[in-house]
């Protein structure tokens, strides 16, 4: 292991809790806060139906009601999660749908009632082609005290793959939304679905590298689940879809990791959802089997994030 990655000790990536750590000085935690919202790639505003795999939760599977108010939920989970992992600091994480995709006067609202004393950042989930001027401005203020991150779900760079899970927006889309998220001092958090059968191992590296020229914060790793009632369970079914192994998802993730900059932080290595929401869920293992074979595979095999990232970053020397 090189210089620059001894700060690896415990695991051959840079992990979202250390930085936080490092960052905040003790534990942080994110808040989920669930809007009453919808995604443009839902009503018609640019699809209708939304992407394939995406079921009526808009990938928030363990938020509160949100009939509940922002406060309310703010104040219910900060004691949960404060009682049972004994943090003191938090972050209000929008999680839901597209959180740009509201009344702009709901939406500011909901920054201003996530806020507390103990409230160190807020995240923003949304997409990268609905990221109005309008909204990132209302936005802006809170970058004088608060860690602001953005959440995109760019899920793939390649545009065929993008086209057939129904995203609605392109490649092009996806880096014009960072490079404006970034151009204002936003963090940017990108989502990346690792195993989509449609994709394949160069796409993954591809991604990592268009990711690094980006000089995105923080990316989170996603494997394929099957939720029901979506038209990807209605492929699942009929036998037009097969889910990749899970020994080719940990091979893709770290392929993808060992491509990745050294300096962008990992919130997670693979997703989970609930087994009564879906129909096929990380090989029917729990999501924390899988994440340790990760880590031990990459230790075992001294392999680690920005291995291959040097040897395809180099500056020519004259």
């Amino acid at each position: 292991m090189n210089q620059r990655n001894h700060k690896f000790v415990e695991t051959p990536y840079r992990e979202y809790s250390k930085f936080l750590r490092e960052r905040f000085g003790e534990k942080v935690y994110k808040i989920p806060i669930k809007l009453n919202l919808t995604c443009p790639n839902r009503d018609g505003s640019c699809g209708v139906g939304g992407c394939i795999f995406c079921g009526e939760q808009g990938g928030s599977f363990e938020n509160l009601d949100a009939t509940l108010s922002v406060r309310q939920q703010l104040i219910i989970n900060k004691e949960y999660i404060g009682k049972r992992y004994g943090a003191k600091k938090f972050i209000s994480y929008f999680q839901n749908f597209t959180n740009t995709y509201q009344p702009l006067d709901n939406y500011k609202k909901a920054l201003k009632d996530a806020i507390d004393d103990d409230v160190v950042g807020i995240t923003i989930s949304t997409r990268p082609d609905y990221l109005q001027g309008k909204y990132l401005e209302a936005t802006k203020p809170y970058l004088n005290k608060y860690l602001v991150t953005f959440e995109l779900g760019i899920q793939s760079v390649n545009y065929k793959t993008l086209r057939i899970i129904g995203r609605g927006h392109g490649l092009a889309q996806s880096i014009d939304g960072i490079l404006k998220l970034k151009s204002m001092g936003f963090r940017v958090c990108v989502h990346m679905i690792l195993d989509l059968p449609w994709d394949t191992k160069e796409d993954i590296i591809e991604g990592a590298r268009i990711l690094n020229v980006l000089k995105v914060d923080e990316v989170k790793i996603h494997s394929l689940y099957v939720v029901k009632d979506t038209f990807l369970e209605h492929e699942y079914k009929n036998h037009r879809f097969k889910p990749l192994s899970q020994k080719e998802y940990i091979n893709r993730v770290i392929t993808f990791l060992e491509y990745l900059s050294p300096d962008i932080v990992v919130q997670r290595l693979i997703g989970r959802a609930p087994e009564d929401e879906t129909v096929f869920c990380n090989w029917g293992q729990s999501w924390w089997k899988i994440r340790d074979e990760i880590v031990e595979t990459m230790q075992n095999e001294h392999r680690y994030q920005g291995k291959l990232y040097e040897i395809y970053n180099k500056v020519e020397k004259g």
